[in-house]
């Protein structure tokens, strides 16, 4: 049977599969190709933007401020300007929240310590027993001591005049004494002044009054925060561009840290100070050991600054007992002292933040002249918060990924 002719559609169908890679191809050619200043690396671009500027006479713009050249950035900067205005008309309301924070992290740090102990409980539950456990300290303490240091309390403040007393004659002893007392005397109000001196005491009255309000307010913050910490973090890293929200999340993980590794060593610090001063006192004799510890211990909360108030505060009582118990009082603090530093401190900083003395001086100066008592209180958790923050934000997102990528997520360490 001889040989059918080929059929013609079988023939088509061949031609068009032999054809369908040099068609592709010449699609290929034909498609437009993305601009060079897109392909080009980063270090190409700006190149060509050298080349660019030296053919047409301008200078080119640095590299680091190629931000202010978008038509955005007046817009941009206007935007930081009005929420930097915003936060300092509204510091007060911000310092009680950054307060609220701290409580909060000091309460997650106390529940995840429980929870390591105990695994089956959950993180509320956690907190619930952390938050039992310390209003039962409370109360315990206040019913077996708290009569006893309420009318040590007491008797300390109808010391102080006394004691003031005291310090008076021993500094009209000296000739650089009576001329701090004569100072003293010049700065002391007259008569005309008592009118202003009752609008002060009526101002602090309000100030009493709304520092029970406010700590009532962080209170509320902390245990609200603690409670749920997952849902405010969650809203402060969708604030940011979705690109840069790796890089939020790194800074949060770090300042949290951070500032529970500085709670955690300011925490040991101040309970060794309040336990080395009320046992030194007691050795020595000296009357209201009790709250003079408690107060010692209340005010290493503040560096270098609270340390020496608390310091002058129990040698000025001391002398109401004769010059002999006030050098025995100033030697006891000055041990409390260098066991702090080169005891305490040592094995505090195993978990704390190291912060420079200088910062720390100059967080207290500040933030106290810009905040107030506020602001010294806050001063050094501020300063960890911003070294915290520069560091994650600038320099490692900056600095050190300029060739890191776009995206401004932080390199893994190696």
């Amino acid at each position: 049977m001889p040989d059918r002719p080929d059929d013609p559609r079988e023939r088509r169908r061949s031609a068009a599969r032999d054809d369908a890679p040099r068609q592709r191809a010449d699609d290929a050619q034909r498609q437009p190709k993305p601009p060079p200043a897109q392909r080009a690396p980063a270090a190409e671009r700006r190149a060509q933007q050298v080349a660019a500027a030296r053919d047409t006479g301008r200078a080119p713009a640095p590299a680091g401020l190629a931000w202010a050249m978008r038509p955005s950035a007046p817009w941009a900067l206007a935007g930081t300007v009005a929420i930097v205005a915003l936060a300092w008309m509204l510091s007060d309301v911000l310092l009680l929240a950054f307060a609220g924070m701290l409580l909060a992290l000091a309460l997650l740090q106390a529940s995840e310590a429980l929870r390591r102990h105990v695994p089956r409980l959950s993180p509320r539950m956690a907190l619930l027993a952390v938050v039992l456990i310390v209003v039962l300290v409370l109360v315990g303490g206040s019913w077996f001591a708290g009569a006893r240091a309420a009318e040590q309390l007491q008797s300390l403040g109808q010391t102080l005049p006394r004691a003031w007393e005291a310090v008076q004659q021993w500094l009209a002893q000296f000739t650089p004494g009576r001329w701090l007392l004569d100072v003293w005397a010049e700065a002391t109000p007259g008569p005309q002044d008592w009118q202003r001196i009752a609008g002060l005491a009526t101002n602090t009255l309000n100030a009493t009054v709304g520092a029970i309000g406010s700590l009532v307010l962080v209170i509320a913050i902390g245990l609200y925060s603690a409670a749920d910490p997952g849902t405010y973090r969650r809203g402060l890293v969708r604030l940011v561009p979705p690109a840069r929200r790796p890089l939020a999340e790194a800074a949060i993980e770090a300042a949290t840290s951070d500032l529970q590794r500085w709670l955690l060593g300011q925490g040991v610090s101040m309970l060794a100070v309040a336990v080395l001063t009320g046992i030194g006192l007691m050795l020595i004799g000296m009357p209201l050991a009790l709250p003079l510890a408690m107060v010692a211990g209340v005010l290493d909360f503040v560096p270098y600054f609270g340390p020496f108030v608390s310091g002058l505060l129990i040698v000025a009582v001391a002398l109401t007992e004769g010059e002999q118990m006030a050098m025995y009082a100033a030697l006891v603090c000055l041990a409390v002292q260098q066991a702090e530093a080169y005891l305490v401190q040592p094995l505090a900083q195993r978990w704390a933040v190291s912060l420079p003395p200088v910062l720390g001086m100059l967080a207290v100066l500040l933030f106290g002249v810009l905040f107030g008592i506020a602001g010294v209180l806050l001063a050094v958790p501020l300063m960890v918060l911003t070294m915290t923050l520069v560091n994650v934000l600038y320099v490692e997102g900056v600095l050190e990924a300029g060739g890191n990528g776009s995206d401004g997520a932080p390199r893994p360490s190696s």
